[in-house]
């Protein structure tokens, strides 16, 4: 992975002034090493304070890892903690051992060479997922990462954390509900449950009820964001693409779509009932101060940023969202650290003033 270049922010002498943003995090599987690249590269820029976080799945690990982060050293303890959580996923890799030793190295990286005998198995294990279900696949229920956040995070440091606020949501199974846990309850069990992957996994019982992975509620949600937090710039980083130019024809394709779909619509539901609300306050030329509905006023004063990573994670395909090895990890780390920069080169300046995501196109889709 490529040097981060460190205090960018603080080496141009700029004298900015601070400007609070919140971020909503996809999940996304191991596809969530992007979004801690542009993480890395947010904590850089000392102008941007982050208010607070909505995180799902992959992207609950990465705000709960920045959370405890930000308790243990500030933006620097931040990026450190993250590291060391991706660091663990990787090694949680089968063949991470393999690709660190002298025959890895001169085999080269495990993608090019393993990927041809990796993918029928991981086809032939999603064929058999789908005839058995997880209680009789992971009778234990077992799940590493589980240790890995336990590892890597200090939850009591998140749940004492004035330096951002955490929205985490996951999936009611029962009711098939949002719940967004309280970040002063927060434990590693609720960020499991936001990433419980019903054909995976078993669902995690809380307070008495089964939870899955909140993706298909809220991923991430963004209401929580306009009603809790002061902060009136919304910073989306996506990673699971909305579009694709071809409509797949192969069965393993189509389920890959399938869940896209399915990952994406409360998200797609949330952009267009605030699109729909500006669009209503910007007919009646009334601005939202006018409304007594607090909600109509957060709502008009929101500006909304996006941070596609589309562009630059469809061409992997979703079937590597399970790939773990340290150096695709890394790959996707660079990617979103890039996209983060670039995004900030384009749009820093709209941080505070405008939105740079036209919502009118969310309405239109």
């Amino acid at each position: 992975m490529s040097q981060p270049q460190h205090t960018r922010a603080r080496a141009t002498g700029r004298t900015s002034p601070c400007r609070q943003i919140d971020l909503a995090l996809q999940g996304g599987g191991s596809h969530g090493a992007f979004t801690w690249g542009v993480l890395d590269r947010l904590l850089e820029e000392d102008r941007l304070e982050i208010a607070a976080i909505s995180g799902t799945s992959a992207g609950a690990m990465n705000a709960v890892a920045l959370a405890a982060g930000l308790m243990d050293g500030g933006r620097d303890g931040a990026r450190r903690v993250l590291r060391d959580f991706w660091r663990r996923v990787s090694q949680s890799s089968p063949f991470h051992h393999l690709q660190n030793s002298a025959v890895g190295a001169l085999l080269g990286p495990a993608a090019d060479w393993l990927s041809p005998w990796i993918e029928p198995w991981k086809r032939a294990a999603s064929l058999w997922g789908q005839q058995l279900s997880p209680y009789q696949l992971n009778p234990l229920n077992l799940n590493p990462l589980r240790d890995i956040l336990l590892d890597t995070v200090d939850f009591d440091r998140v749940r004492h954390c004035h330096k951002t606020q955490l929205f985490i949501a996951a999936t009611q199974v029962r009711t098939g509900a949002l719940r967004v846990f309280d970040q002063r309850t927060l434990n590693a069990d609720m960020v499991m449950a936001s990433a419980c992957l019903p054909l995976m996994f078993q669902a995690v019982e809380i307070d008495g009820e089964g939870y899955w992975d909140g993706g298909y509620a809220g991923n991430p949600s963004l209401m929580p964001l306009i009603t809790e937090s002061l902060a009136d710039d919304l910073l989306l980083v996506q990673i699971n693409p909305i579009q694709r130019e071809a409509v797949p024809t192969s069965a393993g394709d189509i389920l890959d779509r399938i869940n896209e779909v399915t990952f994406n619509a409360s998200l797609v539901k949330e952009m267009r009932s605030i699109a729909l609300l500006k669009q209503l306050i910007a007919d009646e030329g009334r601005p939202g101060h006018a409304y007594r509905n607090p909600l109509f006023q957060r709502v008009d004063a929101l500006r909304v940023h996006l941070i596609d990573g589309g562009a630059s994670l469809t061409p992997l395909g979703a079937g590597s969202k399970t790939t773990t090895h340290w150096a695709f990890l890394s790959q996707l780390h660079d990617l979103g650290f890039k996209a983060a920069d670039e995004w900030l080169t384009q749009h820093g300046a709209d941080i505070g003033v405008r939105s740079s995501l036209d919502l009118s196109g969310v309405l239109a889709s």
